[in-house]
Order: C-alpha cells, then sequence, then structure tokens
C-alpha cells in the first residue's frame, strides 16, 4: 500500500505530461518509474580526478576491481554489480543518430557488448579496449560474487569531472538522473573546491540523496578539522549533503588482517550502513523523495512557458488590440482638441486679417490725401487738374493693387497657420485653390469727376477793378480839392487804379482759395468713397476666404473623424474578441496552474509529516 502512495503520484504526473504534450517530460517520468520499480540501488560515484573514486569502490566491495594508479586511469564509466562468475565487458551504445534512440534518454540503452579478459579491465576502463570507432557512448560493465552487490547494490565509478555537464557528456550511465544515490569523493587534504560546491549545488536541486565522501583520511592527521570546514562550506552554500570520512588504505588492510577496529577506525561501516539504509527505503524513502524531486521539476518546466504565456498576454494586452482601442480613443480626444485650435486659429486670423487690411488701406489713403493737401496748398486747379486726375487715378489703383497682394499673403499666412493645427495627419492638408489678384482692379475703382470750379472772368475783374478804384480816386479826389483841385485829376486817378489793381489780385487769391478748397473736399469725399467701396471689397474677400476654409477644414475634421470612428470599431471589435480568447485562455492556464499546485503539494506531502494522500486513480 506505501508503494501504491508514491507510484500513484508519479503516475498523475505522467499524466500530466501527457495531457501538456511533453512528451520529453513523459519520457523522463517512464524511465524513473522504471528506475524506482528496479529493486537494485544503483550508486553513482563522481568528483574530480585523484580524490580516491576507483580505490573507494574497490574499498568498499574488498576486492581490486576498479584500476588505480597515478595516471588517468578511468576513461569510461564503470558499472560494478553482481554476477555469480567475475566477468567484465565494454557496452558501447548505437550512434546517437541511430534509428529507435529517443532523444534525451538517460536510461541505458542496449548496446553491443564486447568481453574483456579480467586482467584487461583496466584497458578496458582506460578506453583502450573493446571500443568501436563511430559509435555511441560506452561503458564497462564489471559482475562480481560479492554478497553487498548480491543484496541490490550496484556501483558506477565515473571519469574525473570538475562540471555536472561532463557527467552527462560521458553517457547516460553517469548520468546523476539514473542514479538512487549519489557519492561525491573528495580528499581530505583540502577543503571542498569551488567547482565541487558548484557540482554540489546543481546535483542537488535534482537530486534528494547526494552524500560527499571525505577520502584518504589516513594521509592527513587533522582531517577533522577539514571535515568540519567542509560542513560548514555545504551549510553556507545551502547543500544538504552529510559528510562520511573514509580511508580506503585501513579498509582493504582491516579486511586482509580481518582487524574489526581498524575497519571501524576507516570510516566505511558508517558509508556501507548508510548505503545498505538507502537500499533498504529505496521503495518507501527513497522513491518518496525522488518522486518529490521530479514533481518540481516537472511543475516548474510545466508551469514556466503557462506563466510567460500569461506575461506575454499581458505584454500583448499593452501592445495588440486594447492598445489599438485606447490609441483611436486617443486620436479622438486629440481631433476633437485639433477642431477646438483650428476653429480659434481661423476666427483669430481672419479678425486679425481685417484690422491689418483696414488699416494698411487706411495709411496708403492717408499718404495720398497728404500729398493731396500739399499739392493743392499751393497748384491752381485750373492749370493742374488733368495731370493731376491722372496721378489720383494711378495712386489709388496702386495703393487697391498693393492692398490686395498683401491681403493674398495673409490669407496664405492664415490657411497654413490653420494647417499647421493639422501637421499630426500629414501635410496635404491645404485647400486645393488659391487667391489670385484680380485684373481689372482698375476698372472696378468708382470714376472721379471733375468738381465745380469758378473762373475768374475778365467782366469780373473789370468789375471789381472799378469797386476797387472808386474809393481812391473819391478819397484822393476830395482832398485835392482842398488844393485848388478839380475831384478827377492825375493824382486821384493813380491812386484809384492803384487801389483797383489791388482788388484785382486780392479777388483773384481768394477765388484761388476757394478752388483749392473745393478741390481738396471734392477729393477728400471721392477717397472716402475709394476706401469704402475698397474696404468692403475686402471684407467680402476675406469673408469669402474665411468660408471657404472653414468647409475645407471642416470636411477634413469630417473625414479624420470618420476614419477614427471606424478604426475605433474595428480595435472595439477586435479587443473584444481577443479579450473573450484571452481570457478564455487565462482561465484555462489558470486551471492547469492550480491543478499542477495540487500535484506539487501531493507529491510533497509522501516527504512530509502530514498524511499520504489517497490514490490519484489506477495504475498506469
Amino acid at each position: 500500500m506505501v508503494t501504491a502512495i508514491w507510484l500513484d503520484v508519479l503516475d498523475e504526473i505522467a499524466r500530466t505530461c501527457s495531457a501538456h504534450g511533453r512528451g520529453d517530460l513523459l519520457q523522463t517520468v517512464r524511465q524513473k518509474r522504471v528506475q524506482l520499480l528496479d529493486p537494485n540501488l544503483r550508486v553513482l560515484v563522481i568528483g574530480e580526478s585523484h580524490q580516491g573514486k576507483s580505490q573507494l569502490i574497490n574499498a568498499i566491495i574488498n576486492a581490486p576491481v576498479c584500476p588505480v594508479g597515478d595516471g588517468r586511469t578511468t576513461v569510461l564509466p564503470t558499472v560494478v554489480q553482481h554476477a555469480e562468475v567475475p566477468s567484465a565487458a565494454v557496452v558501447q551504445a548505437p550512434p546517437p543518430s541511430a534509428p529507435g534512440r529517443s532523444v534525451g534518454t538517460v536510461v541505458p540503452v542496449t548496446g553491443e557488448r564486447t568481453p574483456v579478459p579480467l586482467d584487461q579491465v583496466a584497458a578496458g576502463v582506460a578506453g583502450a579496449l573493446g571500443r568501436r570507432p563511430g559509435g555511441g557512448a560506452a561503458h564497462v560493465e564489471i559482475g562480481l560474487p560479492r554478497a553487498l552487490l548480491g543484496a541490490g547494490l550496484v556501483l558506477v565509478d565515473t571519469p574525473g569531472v570538475d562540471e555536472v555537464a561532463a557527467l552527462g557528456a560521458a553517457g547516460p550511465t553517469a548520468a546523476p538522473a539514473w542514479a538512487d544515490t549519489v557519492l561525491l569523493v573528495s580528499d581530505s587534504t583540502r577543503e571542498l573546491s569551488a567547482g565541487e560546491l558548484t557540482m554540489l549545488l546543481h546535483i542537488t536541486r535534482s537530486h534528494p540523496n547526494v552524500v560527499v565522501v571525505q577520502t584518504k583520511t589516513d594521509l592527513v592527521a587533522d582531517w577533522r578539522a577539514v571535515a568540519e570546514r567542509n560542513r560548514q562550506h555545504l551549510a553556507d552554500a545551502g547543500v544538504p549533503a552529510p559528510i562520511v570520512p573514509v580511508s580506503a588504505a585501513l579498509r582493504l588492510r582491516a579486511a586482509a588482517a580481518d582487524d574489526k577496529q581498524l575497519n571501524a577506525e576507516s570510516g566505511f561501516p558508517v558509508l556501507i550502513a548508510r548505503l545498505r539504509q538507502d537500499l533498504a527505503g529505496k521503495s518507501d524513502r527513497l522513491a518518496r523523495a525522488a518522486v518529490g524531486v521530479i514533481a518540481r521539476r516537472v511543475v516548474e518546466q510545466l508551469a514556466a512557458p503557462m506563466r510567460a504565456e500569461l506575461a506575454s498576454q499581458e505584454a500583448e494586452e499593452q501592445s495588440g488590440p486594447i492598445s489599438r482601442l485606447h490609441a483611436a480613443q486617443r486620436e479622438a480626444d486629440e481631433l476633437r482638441r485639433c477642431t477646438t485650435r483650428w476653429q480659434n486659429t481661423l476666427a483669430d486670423e481672419m479678425a486679425d486679417l481685417l484690422a491689418d487690411i483696414e488699416y494698411d488701406l487706411r495709411d496708403r489713403t492717408r499718404q495720398i490725401l497728404r500729398t493731396v493737401e500739399e499739392t493743392f496748398d499751393s497748384a491752381d486747379p485750373l492749370v493742374t487738374w488733368e495731370a493731376f486726375q491722372e496721378w489720383l487715378e494711378r495712386s489709388l489703383v496702386e495703393a487697391a493693387e498693393a492692398n490686395q497682394e498683401w491681403l493674398i499673403r495673409r490669407c496664405d499666412w492664415a490657411t497654413r497657420q490653420v494647417a499647421g493645427t493639422f501637421v499630426r495627419y500629414g501635410a496635404d492638408v491645404l485647400p486645393p485653390w488659391s487667391m489670385t489678384m484680380p485684373t481689372d482692379l482698375g476698372d472696378r475703382l468708382p470714376e472721379i469727376e471733375r468738381p465745380h470750379i469758378d473762373r475768374f472772368t475778365p467782366s469780373q475783374k473789370l468789375l471789381t477793378g472799378m469797386r476797387g478804384s472808386y474809393g481812391g480816386v473819391l478819397m484822393v479826389g476830395l482832398a485835392t480839392t482842398l488844393a485848388g483841385m478839380s475831384m478827377i485829376n492825375p493824382l486821384s486817378v493813380g491812386v484809384g487804379a492803384l487801389l483797383g489793381g489791388k482788388s484785382i489780385r486780392d479777388e483773384s487769391r481768394q477765388l484761388l482759395r476757394r478752388r483749392q478748397a473745393v478741390v481738396k473736399t471734392a477729393i477728400q469725399r471721392y477717397v472716402d468713397d475709394f476706401f469704402v467701396q475698397v474696404t468692403k471689397d475686402r471684407r467680402d474677400a476675406v469673408r469669402q476666404v474665411q468660408r471657404m476654409l472653414r468647409d475645407h477644414f471642416t470636411a477634413l475634421t469630417e473625414e479624420l473623424q470618420e476614419a477614427i470612428i471606424q478604426s475605433f470599431r474595428s480595435a472595439k471589435q477586435a479587443a473584444d474578441t481577443e479579450a473573450a480568447v484571452r481570457e478564455q485562455r487565462q482561465r484555462e492556464i489558470r486551471t492547469r496552474m492550480t491543478r499542477l499546485a495540487g500535484l506539487f503539494e501531493q507529491a510533497q506531502q509522501l516527504t512530509g509529516s502530514r498524511p499520504a494522500p489517497a490514490s490519484l486513480g489506477p495504475r498506469a
């Protein structure tokens, strides 16, 4: 019943691997099932070179089965197991590409066996005998009739390595995953090296039963201090591995002399007792621990892609349809702000344009009027009117053309200012039309009429001279009568002539000033009429431009809004669809992870103090 508990958990792990489509993990679980059901205890002896691994195995079984020496003696893994008759053979697996071999397998496959004479075992272990070029991984199998081996103990000697990866390169026979117990061998001449601690860290993460064997205690007087420091190193590194100090030399000497006390001093009774305990507890304690480890490994490997998928879905949520939906919403908000901006910009630019154009026209007409004032302060309209009329018409046309040209430039400027608010939507937002200078601007101006100007006729001059001379003749004539002269005399006549001429000149100047004032007033009215008419034309043109720009950018805004709405609808539909699919997938992932958590909890209960769970189902 005890066996059924961990076996049912292991079978449930296998079914979970199959449900997740992980054939590689399923193969590993099945191989672990075969290994745990095997009654033999497979002990893997690993460590760096020249630490006494081969001598350790010889001392355990009390037989010089593994070659030892100062050189590199162990090249191929050596499997020492029970046999009724001593035998040795080199077993070479098929090439890695051979048909029928599973990728990533850790269970030794049946290969080609080449018997090796017992006196040539050293050559076989050294890789110099029985290997076929181009074949797969090879190992040496040695059979001996020993009671400890007959009880089910299988010892595997490995080449000296300082990395776990090197063990896998040596072939599946030396893989820690195929071992029930792992012995890491390190001699007493030094403390555990960094490579050995790293190897222990890697192995203990995936193997529940690791022992550090400290050899060659007979060569170091303070081997106990070395062992204590090694225990501290293991504790600091978090490696849950006990240390067993031994001396193979004392063990072999004690066996030869049948000295029990010397055998006890060798430390091997403790190591062998540990191996016997592991052998007896393989079907229960070791199996439970192994199932807990493989459950953790399987759960981690199955949960990792699901956690990654959840994380990727969260990332896709930020960059997928949801992000496009948010982007469409932001674009809609930005378009509303853009609409407000371009409308305000258009209104402000048109208002500024009207004020500037009217001021410009007013300034130009004022300059013309100042020239008129200066001209007719001295000129006689009767003499200069024809030339002046031509100059005035030309000046007004030039003023109107300059004002119109500036209006065109300002309208183009205002158009580009409004279009600048659409810069994020592309450069092709300007209207397809443009203002031009009219060719008949002079014909559209009001015709100037010559004002009515009074002339100083000869009859008027005669009458004016007579009125002026009469007073002079009378005044001087009365004065000369006192002197006995007649009233009409040369003196009175001369004074009358002078006063008459002066009257004519004064009247002529007054008539000139009246003519100049009349012309100035007439021209002022004409220029005012010109200003009113041109201003009205400019205002009409500006309003027309404003309406055209309003209609153009309104249509452009509606097109952009329609595109954004369509994008928003598509993004929302895609987001809703993806959200539903993603939510369903997340529920499936969470359900699977919950099951994995339950499976892991059940596997951990096998080694915990809580009662073991009930059977998970029928055996596979």
